[in-house]
């Protein structure tokens, strides 16, 4: 345990250390935010520093060498498998930056290079865990599922690696959500213990104490955005940590927001196209998707969305929890 909290201490401390460097870096080389043209409502954001998810990325890479080993091979792979996301999301930032506009990496080129990622892990968890053991959650036993879990790990990446891109919308949403999510995963790998469970445990405690120093500056009103290069590194950390501690079912759980978020984006344009090919002019059932650009839309601030999705998370992590106890 202090170890634990010492190595949370130690990554808010590195964090606070690089936050003027990735600041100072960010301005030099122009690397900034441009604002789609149908959120008019977020213009005055236009041209705030993007690309800031260096600040947590970079203590969980300088601090990860101290806790991983040749011990250690699904913590090593998940830590790996988050850094080549976060290369992806880098790769679509800067193709937005040098276009200046919005519109980086293509979808499919997204799908593709998240996809690839995820059939690499894939096929590595089912080498070391050929039974494919799984926690289920409140019946509270290990399931073994043998090769289906090869494509599990394949979907549950690929979906939450979205789901979490699809919540940076807010100033301070994603990163919130996701030290809640990574929190209460900690504790649960720690009362349902698999292998390798203290140095998962430590490497939530690392990107904890990480994120919440990136807060500080990320909290409406923002100084800098997470981009693609800070949201695509958690949903790949929060879906690795997850799998590989045997606790991938509590992701719809403790991740109920990130779901939100995905499902109702994919309804929205779902019933979009539904109704316009049936009736020729396209319907909406949000005001504007994800759910929290809805929220907006209906005047709420964004302080309070981020309250609202951390409150929900911070309740459904403390049910999950007590029914383990």
């Amino acid at each position: 345990m202090k170890w634990t909290l010492g190595y949370f201490l130690i990554a808010f401390g590195v964090a606070l250390i690089a936050t003027p460097i990735v600041f100072w870096t960010l301005k030099k080389f122009r690397a900034k935010q441009e604002i789609l043209h149908y959120v008019e409502w977020h213009k005055s954001k236009s041209g705030t520093p993007t690309m800031g998810g260096w600040i947590f990325i970079l203590p969980i890479a300088v601090l990860a060498p101290f806790v991983l080993s040749a011990k250690t091979p699904l913590v090593n792979i998940a830590v790996i498998a988050s850094l080549c996301y976060g290369i992806l999301g880098f790769l679509d930032d800067y193709l937005k930056i040098r276009k200046e506009d919005n519109l980086g990496l293509r979808a499919y080129q997204k799908i593709i290079g998240q996809g690839g990622i995820a059939i690499l892990v894939g096929v590595f968890y089912y080498l070391a865990n050929p039974d494919g053991r799984i926690f289920v959650p409140f019946f509270n036993i290990t399931w073994d599922i043998g090769f289906w879990i090869l494509p599990l790990t394949v979907f549950v990446l690929v979906a939450t690696t979205n789901a979490v891109n699809l919540t940076d919308g807010v100033d301070g949403l994603a990163g919130s959500v996701s030290l809640c999510f990574l929190a209460f995963l900690g504790f649960i790998i720690g009362l349902a213990p698999a292998e390798e469970s203290g140095t998962l445990i430590t490497i939530c405690a690392i990107a904890c104490g990480a994120l919440l120093c990136y807060l500080l500056f990320n909290t409406n009103k923002a100084k800098i955005f997470m981009g693609d290069t800070g949201s695509l590194f958690l949903g790949g950390l929060v879906a690795t940590l997850s799998m590989f501690s045997l606790n991938g079912f509590f992701i719809p759980l403790l991740g109920v927001m990130f779901v939100l978020s995905a499902a109702t984006d994919v309804i929205q344009v779902a019933y979009f196209k539904f109704t316009k090919r049936r009736t020729g002019t396209g319907k909406r059932i949000f005001l504007m998707a994800p759910f929290h650009h809805h929220l907006e839309k209906k005047g709420w601030q964004e302080a309070r969305i981020v309250a609202l999705y951390c409150t929900v998370t911070i309740v459904v992590g403390v049910i999950c929890v007590l029914t383990l106890i």
